[in-house]
């Protein structure tokens, strides 16, 4: 009489091809998602359109200009006498500063030269202006 011999089963194992790739997948979609919610604090207001600019993540200052001439530093309301002095204390502490100024589509020029005239006035040489880029207009 012949005797069976039994197989010993293995127990399936883990596939970890496809369980790594659905880890980076997930690790590449956080990474792409938290880059597009860092953004600047700022108050919300409708930028001009521009076809040909370019995106500059490291300024130090964002002033935004609203149409009826009000200043933010950030996302705080401020008077030009207390940003131009900041801007002046961070101007000296680092030769690297920068301003971003964000005008409103609808604000007189002549409030954002005058803006960057006082800040001229007090040393800051670095100066950028923030539109949207075409096909983003709100």
């Amino acid at each position: 009489m012949r005797r069976r011999v039994r197989k010993q089963r293995k127990a399936p194992g883990i596939m970890l091809s496809p369980m790594i790739d659905m880890i980076f997948l997930l690790l590449v979609f956080f990474i792409v998602s938290s880059l597009n919610m860092a953004e600047i604090k700022t108050i919300p207001i409708r930028l001009p359109v521009a076809e040909n600019t370019v995106v500059v993540n490291n300024n130090n200052f964002t002033v935004t200009i609203k149409k009826d001439g009000s200043l933010y530093l950030e996302d705080q309301p401020a008077d030009r006498k207390s940003l131009i002095s900041q801007a002046k204390a961070k101007q000296a502490a680092d030769e690297n500063f920068a301003v971003l100024i964000r005008g409103e589509a609808d604000t007189e020029y002549k409030l954002v030269i005058k803006l960057m005239d006082d800040l001229k006035g007090a040393g800051v040489i670095r100066f950028g202006l923030a539109t949207d880029v075409v096909g983003e207009e709100k």
